[in-house]
């Protein structure tokens, strides 16, 4: 799996939000999964990253040109693609995953987060997208978009659009769990899920408000 994760490329948050992205690139690695990012070599984007090549695994970065030219970019990256802008950063990012997954951010990770999900709205995009909320982060924003459910602005079914999970564990088994109905020739389950993530369907339980918000 290429696993995109949108996150915050500032390093003066607060260290539970480093600690969280660095273990979500470890286990990101150790799940022999390829990480894409947008390529920052700070803040979460950074520690992910850095974790995740630590760890044996491979780190895409996609990154505009203007970015390069201010320095900004994570110099020890497996690959780097780099766009003329950001829109097709973006574009990038989404084309290359197999499931996305949201880390605290600031205002570009929010519109990356909301982007992703008007795509998959729109039916453009079809592939899990998971809310990693580390501590409580993401809590303002999906009361918002509840509200937009609740007062008709947004269909009720789309609120299944998006998953949100507690643990850098619960985010990955969320990836895989959400990708097993649209798998195809009559696979089970346990056939589907590959055998190192067997033994994460005990940590399904950790992926908070998991379906909750739409059951």
């Amino acid at each position: 799996m290429q696993i995109t994760v949108y996150s915050a490329s500032s390093g003066q948050v607060p260290q539970t939000y480093i600690k969280a992205a660095h273990e979500l690139g470890r286990l990101i690695a150790l799940g022999g999964h390829t990480l894409v990012n947008g390529a920052g070599r700070t803040g979460l984007m950074g520690a992910c990253a850095d974790a995740c090549l630590a760890n044996g695994g491979k780190a895409v970065g996609v990154i505009p040109q203007f970015m390069i030219d201010q320095g900004w970019q994570h110099t020890g990256m497996t690959r780097l693609e780099v766009t003329p802008n950001m829109h097709r950063r973006k574009e990038l990012m989404a084309e290359m995953s197999d499931a996305c997954i949201a880390l605290p951010g600031g205002v570009g990770t929010f519109e990356e987060l909301l982007e992703i999900i008007t795509w998959k709205q729109l039916g453009l995009y079809l592939k899990p997208i998971v809310v990693l909320n580390t501590g409580g982060y993401y809590d303002p924003l999906l009361q918002q978009l509840q509200r937009a459910v609740d007062e008709q602005f947004m269909r009720s079914q789309h609120a299944a659009i998006w998953q949100v999970a507690a643990t850098q564990v619960g985010a990955q088994v969320c990836c895989h769990v959400s990708r097993f109905p649209n798998t195809s020739h009559g696979l089970t389950l346990h056939q589907f899920m590959s055998a190192k993530f067997k033994h994460l369907l005990s940590a399904y339980l950790a992926c908070i408000h998991t379906f909750a918000h739409h059951s």
